[in-house]
């Protein structure tokens, strides 16, 4: 399987970007109805060029992101009007 069809598979849902590359996301359910989106970007080749994670409260309101790729940024609070 090529990584295109293996991302295709993974996150199930995706968008192109400009210059060819690709975002893909997968939102996985917790508890009381919070929600974590994963997101990948990868060039036209299908290289990652970044990988993070958004927190949605259980209200849909982004309150924190992890930016895990390229570089590991840790935990961020996301301020409101920063969605």
């Amino acid at each position: 399987m090529n990584k295109r069809m293996r991302n295709e598979k993974t996150f199930g849902q995706w968008e192109p970007l400009p210059g060819g590359g690709r975002r893909y996301w997968l939102d996985v359910y917790g508890h009381n109805n919070w929600k974590a989106r994963y997101v990948k970007e990868v060039d036209p080749e299908e290289k990652t060029i970044l990988f993070l994670q958004k927190i949605y409260d259980n209200s849909g309101c982004l309150i924190e992101i992890h930016e895990k790729y390229p570089e590991d940024k840790g935990h961020r609070p996301v301020k409101e009007g920063d969605n």
